[in-house]
């Protein structure tokens, strides 16, 4: 499975967050067969929900599903803990990110929960997260609650 593919589909959706005026966060989930099942974006500010982050939107536009046991969830960042929770509790087993060095999420939890966690460890997710969040720090501390 082609992990970079992938994370090239979940960071068009975080450019398409910042093209909205939202936080540049992408999501996509993908069957055990790499074929993308649903998409998502951070869109907590064009939504003026506070739990409209892009794996919760994602997992949201995946519907009712059986196979979540099954699913690879795909991040342009690391996961904070509501997201994690959330993945956790459709027991997805694989999450991929792009990068956890400009935010840290609940790494510990999936690692808790036996969930394997791949970072690409993306130049291009951490370029956008490191420029947003120069051009925006109020909108990013108030996105991860500071």
């Amino acid at each position: 499975m082609d992990y970079q593919t992938l994370l090239d589909e979940a960071i068009k959706e975080a450019q398409l967050g910042l093209n909205e005026g939202g936080i540049p966060i992408g999501s996509v989930l993908a069957d055990k067969d790499g074929n993308i099942v649903a998409r998502g974006h951070n869109q907590r500010v064009q939504s003026g929900d506070p739990t409209a982050h892009a794996e919760v939107d994602c997992i949201r536009n995946a519907g009712r599903r059986r196979d979540w046991h099954e699913l690879i969830l795909v991040s342009t960042l690391s996961p904070c803990v509501m997201c994690t929770g959330t993945s956790l509790l459709f027991r997805i087993p694989k999450v991929i990110i792009g990068e956890n060095q400009t935010f840290k999420g609940a790494e510990d939890l999936f690692a808790q929960k036996g969930v394997e966690l791949i970072n690409l460890d993306s130049d291009i997710c951490k370029q956008l997260m490191k420029d947003f969040i120069a051009d925006r720090p109020d909108l990013w501390n108030e996105d991860i609650g500071l």
